[in-house]
């Protein structure tokens, strides 16, 4: 059989080069996430590489948002695309109950990496089926019937995931009936405790916690599932000891601590876990994104005996046709060799060290309308308020205002694609990030921020 090349014109499924189309057929026949339809214009990206998209215009933009968030070894890794395609040609698809040495590999590397004695991966398609997984996993072992989830995180878009979410994008879909109980997690900036420093604001919110335990029932807890910094949420930093507090109430109450680490896994915070770096381990982990930049979907829960004890002689009721796809695991197997060989992990850190984290606080004594800067690595959240005395944000939580619409166009503009939510921009590109790209959009979002700082001062 002769392979035709795929970059040829006349290859089957070679679309030509034309954005207008693109654009017209997305408005046409594509139904868009989290979105009233009619309101949309998408961007049309062409290509990409590096830290760099373009736009059907052929405009260049430098990704600070590294798509969701996922990009970690930043677009078009030769290294990456290069494995995709050779296990293209070698095995494309194959059943899940069949090993394969990608999918063998890939949980070996994660294993490596993962805090204490996790080392099993149960492998899904996203990081919305690994939460709704480990969950499921969690009720079976103990067999108790709520999970507990932070006021403020995002879990993912399925049933039992978008129940767990603690945002507004919960609201419309949640009946009440999944059993979740909401808690309130540390955010000193805005503190539901009152605090007045990160000590407090961390034994207030675990005495808080504790409460709701006991008011729910221990007995009836199966997880609580913390993101180990929540994300899309704010990039809230957990105080120092915080995590361990939690881990500590699940061993006295008998409840699983599920870690979701789809957002910071796989160097986003400079560790591969923040779970790790923090000394806890976790009963689940979960895991998708940066594993393999997001290049093939591929998600996972990680555990250890505890867990996979249980189903050693029983059967686990659950599946998928595409758990370890050879050339999802493909790529994650390159992403986490190029990330050992090349020092991403540790170079995200530095860039976050060095370079990120003094720029934005310089940026933060400049412009006024910054109300708090806050991140570690490449990951990092800037919220904006109307005025710092009251912290009023210029956006309500998940939504948007003129300040923020105006704040995007104008990034854009001059050649920046932010990650942004609510009243916040988050700094957030891949973790291959040069110091010169990093200073590159931080000089870009100065000016950003100007534009807003003047459109505050017009409305007040």
């Amino acid at each position: 059989m002769t392979l035709t090349d795929p970059t040829s014109p006349s290859a089957p499924g070679a679309l030509p080069d034309d954005p207008a189309r693109t654009y017209a057929l997305d408005r046409r026949h594509v139904f868009h996430s989290w979105s009233a339809q009619a309101a949309l214009d998408p961007m049309v990206i062409t290509r990409a590489e590096g830290s760099y998209v373009w736009d059907g215009e052929g405009n260049r933009l430098l990704d600070f948002s590294s798509q969701l968030v996922n990009t970690n070894v930043g677009h078009q890794h030769p290294d990456v695309v290069e494995a995709i395609a050779a296990q293209a040609r070698r095995l494309a698809t194959v059943a899940p109950q069949h090993a394969n040495d990608q999918r063998s590999e890939a949980a070996r590397l994660i294993a490596e990496h993962a805090p204490g004695d996790l080392d099993r991966t149960f492998f899904t398609n996203g990081g919305a089926d690994a939460n709704e997984h480990a969950v499921r996993m969690a009720r079976l072992v103990t067999g108790r019937p709520k999970v507990l989830s932070r006021y403020r995180s995002y879990h993912g878009g399925t049933q039992t995931a978008v129940n767990l979410t603690g945002d507004p994008r919960r609201w419309p879909n949640d009946e009440g009936t999944a059993g979740v109980v909401h808690f309130f997690g540390p955010y000193l900036y805005r503190s539901h405790f009152g605090a007045a420093d990160e000590a407090e604001e961390c034994g207030r919110a675990l005495a808080h916690l504790e409460q709701v335990i006991e008011l729910e029932g221990p007995g009836t807890i199966a997880a609580i599932l913390l993101e180990s910094i929540p994300g899309t949420a704010g990039v809230m930093l957990p105080p120092p000891g915080y995590l361990a507090g939690v881990r500590e109430l699940c061993d006295r109450y008998g409840i699983l601590l599920v870690l979701d680490e789809v957002m910071t896994g796989f160097g986003r915070t400079g560790a591969w876990f923040v779970s790790d770096e923090e000394g806890v381990v976790p009963d689940l982990l979960t895991f998708a994104k940066g594993v393999n930049s997001g290049y093939v979907p591929l998600g996972g829960v990680v555990m250890g005996e505890r867990v996979a004890g249980h189903f050693a002689d029983r059967p686990y009721p659950g599946g998928l046709t595409y758990s370890g796809h050879p050339l999802a695991c493909a790529a994650a197997v390159a992403a986490m060799t190029v990330m050992e060989r090349d020092g991403v992990v540790e170079h995200a850190r530095r860039v976050g060290a060095e370079v990120i984290g003094p720029e934005l606080d310089r940026l933060a004594r400049r412009h006024p309308s910054v109300g708090e800067v806050r991140g570690r690595g490449v990951f990092w959240a800037v919220e904006l308020v109307t005025d710092r005395a009251s912290r009023t944000p210029v956006a309500p939580t998940g939504g948007s205002s003129p300040g923020m619409a105006e704040a995007v166009a104008t990034a854009k503009s001059l050649g920046l694609l932010p990650f942004t939510n609510s009243n916040r921009i988050h700094v957030v590109p891949p973790c291959t990030v040069s110091d010169d790209e990093a200073r590159e959009g931080l000089g870009i979002l100065d000016r950003v921020l100007s534009r807003v700082d003047a459109l505050v001062a017009a409305e007040s």
